[in-house]
């Protein structure tokens, strides 16, 4: 991407210098645009035609050849709107500024969204990536800092056109980018899923069948398969202390302290030494909130992460915890630096004791997770087990959460 020979100022503050030959111009000299628009949500029958009706949810791939909803013929000879033809961009103004499509098929759309017409003055693929560069740059902002257009903004909006050709030139070149990045993000993703399996399966492993091949197993009932004949299997909850007292009550007195109050939202490192959120000591004492003592062990218990997840963490410092939260600490035979690794290595058994509540919130049946008999190894097997997998599956390296 060789710079060019010359550049002039382009008048307009964020933009700065742009290549001389190339024209600065307001949106509406080069295209022109058309909006849609949404039949009453009580008239069934205006959805019940064959007439694709894009709204903003279908926005986002380069180039749109169904939509999740459709018009009738009524409704559009009783609003009058005008069909996007094929080829036309097509831009969301509302709610997600920007968001673009190419229209694949003749298609109506809603009303937050503008179709711009192709034209001589400029090349369709340029404009995909273009416009949202140039056009929210004349949103107006409301009070709660979301972007706000209109049409007359969007007709009054800068943009700077290259010649057709360079156009093209430069459409062609983003096409060829894009694809690579989406390649290499479908590549990092799918690497992230197997790295993610490999670290459940070596924590499985671990805590489930020891280090030492050559041990004599015997075999248990539920998902645990076989386990070291010498190692016992313990109910959870003949082991542990629990901690949930909580608070939720929006008394401003209670919140913004110094007390750490530990939400799913912070289970995001393996120690924890603060949290996102904090309580006052005023909480604490009057909402008789359970402080929770150092290397606890912090898990989630309530929240659509349970679909896939088992987040569990230490806290390395005094802290409470909030309703989805649960905290545990060992009372006999286990190490509490060992229990972390204990239910991560039995994560599969634990997801299926999940259940849906009523709100279609996922919450673990702590009855039968209390109940559930895990493989407890000598301690000395324990500590072993501990420096292999810290040493194999280092920490994830997050930030600490701020405390504000």
């Amino acid at each position: 991407m060789k710079p060019y020979a010359s550049y002039k100022a382009s008048g307009v503050p964020w933009l700065g210098d742009v290549p001389v030959h190339w024209e600065v111009k307001k949106a509406k000299h080069i295209t022109h645009h058309t909006t849609g628009w949404t039949p009453p949500t009580g008239d069934s029958a205006s959805y019940e035609g064959n007439n694709p009706w894009a709204t903003i949810g279908d926005l986002g791939e380069p180039t749109i050849t169904e939509t999740r909803n459709s018009i009738s013929d009524e409704a559009v000879q009783k609003a009058g709107i005008v069909c996007s033809p094929p080829g036309s961009l097509l831009f969301s103004f509302k709610l997600s500024v920007g968001q673009v499509s190419i229209a694949g098929m003749p298609l109506f759309t809603n009303e937050a969204i503008a179709t711009f017409l192709p034209t001589d003055d400029y090349v369709v693929a340029w404009a995909f990536y273009a416009f949202p560069a140039f056009i929210p740059e004349n949103c107006a902002t409301n009070i709660y800092g979301a972007k706000l257009l209109n049409q007359q903004r969007i007709n009054d909006a800068t943009l700077v056109v290259p010649l057709i050709e360079e156009q093209q030139a430069i459409a062609d070149y983003l096409d060829t980018e894009t694809a690579r990045i989406d390649a290499l993000m479908g590549e990092k993703e799918r690497l992230i899923v197997l790295l993610k399996e490999h670290r459940q399966s070596v924590a499985s492993d671990a805590v489930m069948r020891g280090l030492r091949p050559d041990v004599v197993t015997r075999q248990v009932r539920g998902g645990l398969g076989s386990i070291p004949d010498h190692w016992r299997l313990v109910p959870l909850k003949r082991f542990v202390k629990s901690w949930r007292k909580h608070s939720s009550t929006e008394n401003p007195a209670y919140w913004d302290g110094d007390v750490p109050w530990v939400s799913p939202k912070d289970v995001k490192r393996e120690v924890l030494t603060d949290s996102i959120d904090h309580v006052t000591d005023k909480a604490v004492s009057e909402c008789g909130l359970a402080v929770i003592p150092p290397d606890a062990t912090l898990v989630v218990v309530r929240g659509m992460i349970l679909a896939h997840s088992f987040p569990v963490a230490r806290n390395s410092v005094l802290v409470t915890i909030n309703q989805d939260m649960k905290a545990l600490r060992p009372i006999s035979d286990v190490l509490p630096e060992y229990l972390p690794w204990l239910l991560r290595g039995v994560k599969p058994i634990v997801l299926s004791l999940t259940e849906q509540s009523a709100h279609g919130t996922l919450a673990l049946r702590t009855d039968k997770f209390f109940g559930e008999p895990l493989p407890i190894p000598p301690q000395d097997e324990q500590v072993q087990i501990m420096a292999f997998l810290t040493t194999e599956l280092p920490p994830h390296r997050r930030p600490a959460p701020p405390h504000q």
